[in-house]
């Protein structure tokens, strides 16, 4: 199958509070534009670089001040950006993003930051092409953490969750599509590929009919 390239990429984030399905819609996604024909780079934030295993470990053993945890963010943001989702882009790529900076915006704004700021120390970072909020009451969201034997850790307190839910809700960024994520994985997954194709069709300068007619096929 020949491969179909974006002019520009198509930059897909995925974002939610903590079990809301987040990983396992972006790896659902990347498979099926991967068999649609597209090159797909599938990544993470924090990602596994120095910053973000830094505030990764903060997670299990306490977390950091606010403004430490903004740093660490940034700095691993910043390197992400430069050296793989930018170049990615412009190969002409589909990057999905397992969290990206809208995160940093629900979660350091539930810890008191100014939610308009946070949005300020990010316009470095492109903005999504498609950004699928996954909503879901953190009730929901915890019992699955639970259940996959997992143990909630300092960010995944029920009322930090809800802050943080609260935020993304509010967050007025162009091409947001909220899914409820309270339903089954595969129908999130249909929601989302049709997301996804309305906005591969809506990408200036490219033909997309072979790509969306193998996407939604």
């Amino acid at each position: 199958m020949t491969k179909e390239h974006i002019p520009g990429g198509l930059l897909i984030a995925i974002e939610g509070i903590d079990g809301a399905g987040k990983s396992t819609l972006a790896r659902g996604l990347a498979d099926l534009l991967e068999q649609a024909g597209a090159e797909v780079v599938l990544s993470k934030e924090p990602t596994d670089g120095p910053w973000g295993t830094r505030l990764r470990a903060s997670a299990a053993t306490g977390r950091l001040s606010p403004e430490e945890e903004v740093d660490l963010l940034l700095r691993d943001r910043r390197q992400h950006v430069e050296e793989r989702v930018v170049p990615a882009l412009e190969r002409g790529e589909v990057v999905i993003l397992d969290r990206y900076f809208p995160s940093m915006v629900a979660y350091q704004g539930a810890a008191g930051l100014p939610v308009d700021e946070l949005l300020d120390l990010n316009a470095f970072a492109p903005r999504p092409h498609l950004l699928l909020l996954l909503d879901l009451p953190p009730a929901t969201g915890l019992a699955r953490i639970r259940a996959r034997g997992d143990v909630p850790n300092h960010f995944e307190t029920a009322q930090n969750l809800e802050r943080c839910r609260a935020i993304f809700q509010q967050l007025d960024l162009p091409d947001k599509q909220v899914i409820d994520a309270s339903r089954n994985e595969a129908e999130v997954l249909q929601a989302a590929r049709a997301a996804v194709a309305a906005a591969l069709a809506r990408r200036p300068g490219m033909d997309a009919a072979p790509l969306l007619r193998r996407l939604q096929a």
